[in-house]
């Protein structure tokens, strides 16, 4: 369960002002249908979310699985941001209060920091891991070569390595597949999936010609994540609607149906405004794609093989690897 929506705070209120009353449902509503990994950071809200998923889950923290991310900016002063030793330190400290617990299971770099060395930033997360602080740690939002340097440093200095990364992946959004699902493959890192209904626009409420749905975030004036092909978006969007019709359900569970049939996907980060949003999308878990649905679905989203992928394509399938394998379609498939 994703807790962008806890708190409301500054930009945070055009997707949603979830307070502890609301969350509370939510959060029981999820437990109740077996969800056990609750994710924030500490920048939702500057704080805000991680306070609200705290006071929630206060009594049995030790049921579920809590991660939070730290690395963006929370502040005006020149250490509110990245992943230095004292802005990691201070942000881990603070989550763990805001979380009123002991230790997070899986901590994020949220985002990219190409200023502060990769070995002082794995020697802080390393010493937090040491520390009982922190149980794994990931990052997110990280190119291919931002996630191998990182872990050659870990290699390297004997630190602390990443186990796991957090992305934006959809069938409108299949980039992640050029080196970001390889790595994962090649690498054993898992992947969580962060909007995995591009922020609504895969649920089937979002037509072609039709005006924006009322009360959705792109109403709100929300434009995360950029969309550079409308046709190509609505295309998708109408075979969702089609399979899922097959299927009996939304255009959304055959969105995340299908990601979870994709490589190195561990789990997906699901977020929703009411219980019967968080109640539909669990149905996804029990939707089976055959052949010919994922098929259709590809045909109509597979991104294109840019180089040197069309190269590799054409002299080098015969000694892919499974990493490899994660961009490129197998023969017969």
């Amino acid at each position: 369960m994703g807790t962008f929506t806890f708190g409301g705070d500054g930009p945070f209120a055009m997707v949603g002002s979830q307070q502890v009353p609301e969350a509370r449902r939510l959060v029981d509503c999820c437990i109740d249908h077996g969800v056990n990994l609750f994710d924030t950071a500490n920048m939702y809200s500057t704080g805000l979310s991680e306070q609200i998923l705290g006071e929630v889950l206060d009594g049995r923290r030790d049921q579920v699985l809590v991660t939070s991310k730290a690395r963006m900016r929370i502040g005006d002063g020149p250490n509110d941001e990245g992943v230095s030793r004292y802005h990691l330190i201070r942000e881990c400290e603070k989550t763990l209060k805001n979380l009123r617990t002991d230790h997070i299971d899986i901590y994020y770099m949220h985002e990219w920091d190409g200023v502060t060395p990769v070995e002082e930033k794995m020697a802080a997360l390393d010493a937090l891991v040491t520390q009982g602080k922190v149980r794994y740690v990931g990052c997110s939002n990280y190119s291919g070569w931002h996630i191998m340097k990182s872990l050659q440093a870990s290699e390297r200095d004997r630190r602390v390595r990443f186990v796991t990364q957090q992305i934006h992946y959809t069938l409108e959004a299949r980039e992640a597949e050029y080196e970001l699902l390889p790595i994962s493959v090649d690498q054993g890192l898992g992947v969580l999936v962060w909007s995995p209904l591009a922020a609504g626009l895969l649920s089937g409420k979002h037509r072609r010609s039709q005006p924006v749905a009322e009360g959705s975030r792109q109403a709100a004036g929300w434009t995360e994540p950029p969309i550079r092909d409308q046709d190509r978006l609505w295309d998708i969007v109408d075979v969702l609607i089609s399979v899922g019709e097959k299927h009996g359900v939304e255009a959304a569970q055959i969105a995340l149906a299908w990601l979870l049939t994709r490589p190195a996907v561990s789990s997906l980060v699901i977020g929703g405004s009411n219980i019967d949003q968080f109640k539909a999308n669990f149905r996804a878990f029990d939707v089976k794609l055959d052949p010919d649905d994922l098929k259709r679905l590809d045909q109509v989203s597979a991104p294109p093989l840019i180089y040197p992928y069309w190269h590799q394509g054409q002299f080098a399938h015969d000694r892919f690897s499974e990493g490899d394998w994660a961009l490129h379609a197998r023969p017969g498939k």
